[in-house]
């Protein structure tokens, strides 16, 4: 059943007859059903000239405009073929190359400048599909977005004054909200044939987004004198390259007035040469999370890269000997490491090890089994023998909350070896064992300095435990409140950790070797081996 009453013929034979397309009159009509948008284009062409018969039985046919440019699809193919062979999942096409539909020779909508035409018939959802397809990634949903060029706000406000103007003298009334909007419907078309091409459903909620950006150079100018009225809406941005987004033409749209619009541009809008062009489609996977603990065996090896003055002073780091198999693996385009708290580049990290996560930027692969995640922690294991990994497991973002959660109010315990320059005996070392939460303040140490504010932070020493060694020498147990700096604690760092155990027991102490020896957070769960 044609959608368009009696009521709306006159608006829509005056909307046909300056230039526009079937699917926009709907949607000027107020047309808000899906199906009568998602009839070839040709048919609704055909429908709606045989609603709009004349008495005379003549048909009003559309206003004659110049043929629209030539698409060139030779061009589309040459860009899907790039496309498998690099595996990216962007692709730039030239500015004056579109990818369309066999429908060009059709006259090009002075509103939708093409889109409603175009762009959303199967041999265009196709051609997407195919470099979707090509670029590599895994997914069993997607998000499908579109950008289209601003000067469609313009060109739309200008329809919408001409048709409200009409209605008006038939005592109607059409406020901006009664139109459907060119996104809504182009996304009823569409969807479903892009659900159907690719078998997988459209999902708001899905990580995996196929975007295409659509331009029209020819009308680009179409905003430009919304600058001159409403200067305040169009402020340079760093990150834009245009003044002149579809947010800022918006709120320009809104302040201005109906006569001024009206005195500065066309109504109805002028009919274009050509359809728009497609300027990119880009495939994007959303970030995945990879959480595990890690312990360290080695006392020359950072738990990050590095790196100073641009000059790496070690070869590896924690860091890069998990993340660089989970890059290859997931085949991510790059990663974000983080963990619960972190060692210096000469502690070890024992016991069940350090709690840590990594966010795996643009995945291309992104389903693997609890078995395939078992093998990648298996790698990683015998690719080195400075560090281990255990509890490898996917995680959401919100998880990774639970790894810093009270992070400070964690304990942790460590052994420490330490030298006296005064010999000491067993009896002398016995009463640290009896000490039980103890205060200290430390100072921001002086080997942080550079990468962390001057502060005074309060700490506490649960307990200690001692082990004499020899006369310089004894073993020290200690759990402490997350965050405490221990080597400060034993050598006092130029009185900037008060009290410290050279202050406690009355001599020179420093500290030869530490190790973590447990790091208390309960995340992530522990697994069965």
């Amino acid at each position: 059943m044609f959608p368009l009453t009696e009521e709306n013929k006159h608006v829509a034979q005056l909307l046909l007859s300056t230039g526009t397309c079937p699917r926009c009159i709907f949607r000027f009509c107020g047309v808000d059903f899906h199906a009568p948008y998602k009839l070839p284009y040709k048919e609704l062409l055909n429908e709606l000239q045989k609603f709009l018969e004349t008495e005379k039985d003549e048909l009003i046919l559309e206003v004659m405009n110049p043929p629209p440019k030539k698409i060139r699809l030779q061009e589309l193919e040459d860009s899907i073929d790039n496309l498998s062979q690099n595996g990216e999942g962007r692709i730039s096409l030239s500015q004056d190359g579109s990818i369309a539909s066999k429908n060009s020779n059709l006259n090009v909508c002075n509103v939708c400048l093409g889109i409603l035409q175009e762009f959303c018939e199967k041999d265009f959802v196709k051609k997407v599909c195919q470099k979707v397809e090509a670029s590599g990634f895994e997914f069993t949903s997607l998000v499908f977005s579109v950008s289209f060029p601003p000067q469609l706000s313009v060109r739309e406000h200008a329809a919408w004054l001409l048709v409200k103007q009409e209605m008006g003298k038939q005592s109607l009334s059409l406020g901006r909200d009664d139109i459907v909007q060119l996104k809504e419907a182009y996304k009823w078309i569409t969807h479903p044939l892009f659900s159907e091409e690719l078998g997988v459903p459209i999902d708001g909620k899905s990580l995996f987004e196929v975007s295409v950006v659509f331009a029209h150079p020819e009308t680009v100018e179409d905003c430009h004198f919304l600058a001159a009225i409403c200067p305040d809406c169009f402020k340079p941005a760093k990150n834009k390259q245009s003044v002149f987004t579809r947010m800022a033409v918006m709120k320009a749209l809104n302040k201005i007035k109906e006569e001024d619009f009206l005195k500065q541009f066309p109504c109805p809008p002028n009919s274009p040469k050509a359809v728009c062009t497609v300027l990119e489609i880009e495939c994007a996977h959303g970030a995945v999370f990879v959480a595990g603990r890690y312990n360290k065996y080695s006392r020359n090896l950072p738990q990050t890269p590095w790196i100073i003055d641009g000059e790496r002073k070690l070869e590896s780091s924690v860091e890069e000997l998990i993340s660089d198999h989970l890059l290859a693996v997931f085949k991510a385009e790059s990663f974000n490491f983080s963990s619960s708290g972190r060692e210096d580049v000469d502690v070890r990290t024992l016991g069940n090890g350090r709690p840590f996560a990594i966010e795996l930027v643009n995945p291309h692969r992104v389903h693997f089994t609890s078995q395939e995640i078992k093998e990648l922690q298996q790698k990683i294991n015998n690719s080195s023998n400075k560090i281990q990994v255990r509890d490898l497991q996917l995680v959401t973002r919100e998880a990774i909350g639970h790894m810093k959660e009270g992070e400070e109010e964690k304990t942790k315990t460590y052994s420490a070896l330490i030298w006296t320059d005064k010999a000491i005996q067993k009896k002398d070392i016995e009463f640290l064992n009896d000490i039980k939460d103890l205060k200290i303040d430390q100072k921001t140490p002086l080997r942080v300095l550079h990468r962390r504010p001057l502060a005074v932070r309060a700490r506490v020493i649960h307990s200690m435990e001692t082990q004499y060694v020899d006369e310089h020498h004894f073993r020290l147990r200690l759990k402490t409140q997350a965050g405490t700096y221990i080597k400060e604690f034993v050598h006092g760092d130029f009185g900037r950790t008060k009290p410290n155990i050279g202050s406690l027991m009355n001599v020179t102490a420093d500290i030869l070797e530490l190790d973590v020896e447990s790091v208390d957070v309960d995340w992530p769960p522990a697994l069965d081996d």
